[in-house]
């Protein structure tokens, strides 16, 4: 296997390009911040294999009209002793506000840029909704497009997962399911991804969170992650 020409897309697709989430957790949600706000997310993960990926994920939310969220995900891979650097601009606005029992839905669309070939490897868009079912609990659902332009093939990406929180917002319990549909793939390259993780909030303006993943980058291994967010004005 030609891991320099693979593991650029796997970190994309691993690490925003999927679901355009551009965090640690891969399902995104429909909200965007108040005008004005940013967050820095950094996060490292590791497979029982070996390999790792290193990530920050600076974004901010500017009116134009409407809140609009400019981020990008600087991230740093390493599999079989093969190393790929990406950065993923993204842009993401909120289109129809979540509400209890009502979906909310938002958009997103970036590219993720190969720094270590020197290419754009990818195009995304992505439409993620929340739905509230209370105070405490949302589901949240997406559903995109990936182009690859490594291999020429376009993907359809989709993704499910909850949040379940304290009362408090202190603890958050979060699930989800991800992946990539394609026609033709090589075995295994459609298996879901899944992750399941705790949040910690001690303050409102930083939490940290512990993630057990699997499948990942699709190489079926089983991986820790450790992140951290700040949220300032």
């Amino acid at each position: 296997m030609d891991h320099r020409r693979i593991l650029p897309l796997a970190l994309a697709l691993a690490s925003g390009g999927v679901l355009a989430a551009g965090a640690a957790y891969q399902v995104d949600t429909a909200e965007v911040s108040e005008a004005g706000s940013c967050k820095l997310e950094a996060w490292y993960s590791q497979s029982r294999a070996g390999d790792d990926i290193a990530a920050a994920n600076p974004a901010c939310v500017v009116d134009i009209g409407r809140p609009v969220e400019f981020g990008a995900q600087f991230a740093r891979a390493r599999t079989d002793d093969v190393y790929a650097s990406t950065a993923t601009p993204k842009v993401k606005t909120n289109l129809v506000p979540s509400a209890i029992g009502k979906f909310g839905l938002a958009a997103a669309v970036g590219f993720a840029y190969d720094a270590t070939g020197g290419e754009a490897t990818t195009f995304f868009a992505d439409l993620p909704a929340t739905l509230r079912l209370s105070e405490v609990l949302r589901i949240n659902l997406n559903a995109g497009w990936l182009r690859d332009r490594v291999y020429g093939e376009d993907y359809g990406t989709y993704g499910a997962g909850f949040d379940l929180r304290t009362p408090d917002n202190v603890w958050t319990l979060t699930g989800e399911l991800f992946g990539q549909a394609v026609a033709p793939a090589p075995p295994g390259a459609n298996r879901p991804r899944f992750q399941l993780g705790v949040r910690y909030r001690p303050v409102d303006p930083f939490n940290i969170d512990l993630i057990y993943g699997r499948n990942l980058i699709g190489d079926e291994g089983n991986w820790l992650t450790v992140s951290a967010t700040i949220r300032f004005h």
